[in-house]
């Protein structure tokens, strides 16, 4: 394998929405490769705009930065100005550096995956802390740390995922995204890692055969209660912090979304460094999003209104100018056993013959 295929190898064990790896790779020389950047928006109800595939296209690239680095190399990456938004081209060339050392983060790229379930709820130290906001710097960290504000998240968690789980614009993305009775999964998340229980995870498989059945038990039987207390509710509480990242001015370009997912990855990645897990918790933000530009996300009146009072909600928490800014969620907690995960499609499927 040549140097650069060893280096988009380990770059391809990136985060991505629902592990759908929203990048495919071009090699056009030993020191020359085209990252093509794609994006959900025509099936995901989370990623309208398309800015949670360029927050995953940037953790992808700074995942490339950082293991270029294993080769005593520099990554000089630049965005083709002329591309659509739903299909970036980005070109990276390798540069040979003999002041780069290896980065310390590199080997935190495989092992670094995302915990659903409860995690140790024990505080960061001051010096996690400053490790974390150090590796996002200029953005900054606002902490949600005791009992009562990581009670105040997880409500919030709790009540967006009444959101998601009762529009059928969502369920075109859950009933795809799980691949069920697995361990692991190359391109979906297998069952054991959604982090419900083994009962749970058996009623949801019957359930989400179609919306009819998804619907008839959300409207007679509670359908959304045992997932929202098990996903959100209890993982909002069993865990040692919440982390909104705030970046110096709100993100308005293409640019400014793929800056915001290189921090993120270099959050998530020192967090793993210091033996932390952590899991994304995106949905407050953007049905935020889109309750405060406008934007008919479902067609369900409801869920509309509920999505401008969760917008409300974090408004009053975070202020409207943090708000604005903030571009990533997550929390973080002391590590505990997950009992699979999602992989990554070999290389030679992220050929970007495959992206047309």
């Amino acid at each position: 394998m040549r140097t650069i295929e060893k280096i988009l190898d380990l770059a391809r064990w990136a985060p991505s929405g629902d592990n759908t790896q929203t990048w495919r790779f071009e090699i056009l020389a030993d020191d020359h490769a085209v990252v093509h950047g794609l994006d959900t928006r025509e099936w995901c109800v989370y990623d309208l705009d398309g800015h949670a595939s360029q927050l995953a296209v940037g953790a992808l690239l700074e995942t490339l930065s950082i293991a270029a680095t294993g080769h005593g190399m520099r990554a000089d990456i630049t965005r083709r100005p002329d591309t659509p938004d739903t299909h970036l081209l980005f070109d990276v060339r390798l540069e040979a550096d003999p002041s780069v050392q290896p980065s310390p983060l590199i080997p935190c790229i495989e092992t670094r995956t995302v915990q659903r379930r409860a995690m140790g709820s024990r505080a960061l130290t001051l010096d996690e802390r400053k490790a974390l906001e150090a590796a996002v710097a200029p953005y900054r960290i606002l902490w949600f740390e005791t009992l009562g504000e990581r009670s105040r998240i997880a409500k919030l968690n709790f009540d967006s995922a009444e959101i998601r789980l009762t529009i059928p614009e969502a369920f075109r993305t859950h009933s795809t995204i799980i691949e069920w009775g697995a361990r692991f999964s190359e391109d979906r998340i297998p069952e054991v890692a959604v982090g419900v229980d083994p009962m749970t995870a058996r009623l949801m498989k019957f359930v989400m055969k179609s919306w009819g059945r998804v619907d008839f038990f959300n409207r007679w039987l509670f359908g959304t209660l045992a997932p929202r207390i098990q996903l959100d509710y209890i993982p909002g509480i069993a865990c040692s912090a919440h982390a909104f990242m705030v970046a110096p001015t709100a993100p308005v370009s293409i640019d400014d979304h793929i800056a915001a997912g290189r921090a993120m990855q270099r959050l998530w990645l020192t967090a793993e460094q210091l033996g932390l897990q952590s899991q994304p918790e995106m949905t407050p933000l953007i049905f935020n999003q889109y309750a405060r530009e406008g934007k008919r996300f479902t067609a369900k009146d409801s869920a509309r209104r509920r999505a401008a009072d969760l917008a409300a909600r974090l408004g009053a928490l975070l202020s409207p100018e943090n708000v604005d800014r903030t571009v990533w969620v997550c929390r973080l907690g002391r590590p505990a056993r997950i009992p699979g995960r999602s992989i990554r499609l070999p290389l030679p499927r992220l050929n970007a013959e495959r992206a047309h």
